[in-house]
C-alpha cells in the first residue's frame, strides 16, 4: 500500500472479527478494535493499533474508538462490523425484550458505528463498510431466528445506504458466512455443505480484506455468500 490506511473492527476480540483484524493489519492497515471482553484491546496492542474495551451497543464506547482513531491517524478508511450471538428460541416463544436484543445484536450493531464513520469518510471522499452477516439472511433457519430476521433487515439497510452514499465513494457490502470453524463442529452440518467442510475464519477474513481493497472498488450494496455452497441460489 502506498499510503497509510486505517480500519476499525467492531467486535474484533475473537473469531471472525479477530481474524479480519489480523488480516487487515497484515495487509498494511492501521487497526482499531472494539470488543467487550478486553481481548480486542490486547489484540490491537499486539498489532500496533489502538483498542477499546466496550460494547457495540453503546454509542459512547463506539465514539471513544472513532475519536481515538481520528486523534491518532486522522482518517478511517474501512469499518468492519462483526457481532456476538443474539437470542434463540422457537419463533413465537421469543419475548419482546429478546426481539429487541436481537435487533441490537444484528442490526443496530451496524447502524450505530456507520453513523459515526460516514461523515469521516465523506470528508475523505471514500471508504468501505463491511458487515459480517450470515448465510441464513436470505435462507432463514429456525436455528437462528433473530439473526435471520434482523440480518435480512441489514441487507435492506445496506442497499439503501449504498444508493445514498455512492456519490461520496463510500461502499457497503455484507459477507454471509455459513458454518465456520469458530462454531462448534457437527458432522450433520458439515455433511450438508456441498464442499463437505466447515469454512475457516481466515477465509472470511480474506473476503473482508478483498472488499476493503482497491480491487473491490466497483462493488457496493452486495451480499456475498461464503458458505461452501450451502445456500447456493439459482
Amino acid at each position: 500500500m502506498t499510503a497509510e490506511k486505517v480500519a476499525l473492527i467492531i467486535a474484533g476480540g475473537s473469531g471472525m472479527g479477530a481474524a479480519a483484524a489480523k488480516r487487515l493489519a497484515a495487509d498494511g492497515f492501521k487497526v482499531g478494535i472494539l470488543s467487550s471482553s478486553g481481548k480486542g484491546e490486547a489484540l490491537a496492542q499486539e498489532l500496533g493499533g489502538i483498542g477499546v474495551t466496550g460494547s457495540n451497543q453503546s454509542n459512547d464506547d463506539l465514539r471513544r474508538l472513532v475519536d481515538a482513531a481520528i486523534a491518532k491517524w486522522d482518517r478511517i478508511d474501512v469499518l468492519v462490523n462483526s457481532a456476538g450471538h443474539g437470542p434463540r428460541a422457537p419463533i413465537l416463544e421469543i419475548s419482546d425484550d429478546d426481539w429487541h436484543k436481537g435487533m441490537d445484536t444484528y442490526l443496530m450493531n451496524v447502524i450505530r458505528p456507520t453513523r459515526l464513520v460516514t461523515p469521516v469518510m465523506q470528508k475523505q471522499k471514500g471508504g468501505a463498510i463491511i458487515n459480517i452477516s450470515t448465510a441464513w439472511a436470505f435462507e432463514p433457519s429456525d436455528m437462528f431466528p433473530t439473526s435471520a430476521v434482523f440480518r435480512a433487515g441489514l441487507a435492506a439497510f445496506s442497499k439503501i445506504f449504498a444508493d445514498t452514499y455512492a456519490q461520496d465513494n463510500i461502499r457497503i457490502n455484507n459477507v454471509l458466512p455459513g458454518w465456520i470453524d469458530s462454531l462448534p463442529q457437527r458432522d450433520e452440518r458439515r455433511d450438508n455443505v456441498p464442499l463437505k467442510r466447515y469454512g475457516t475464519s481466515d477465509e472470511i477474513a480474506a473476503t473482508v480484506a478483498f472488499l476493503a481493497s482497491e480491487g473491490a472498488a466497483y462493488i457496493t450494496g452486495q451480499n456475498i455468500r461464503v458458505d461452501g455452497g450451502l445456500t447456493r441460489s439459482v
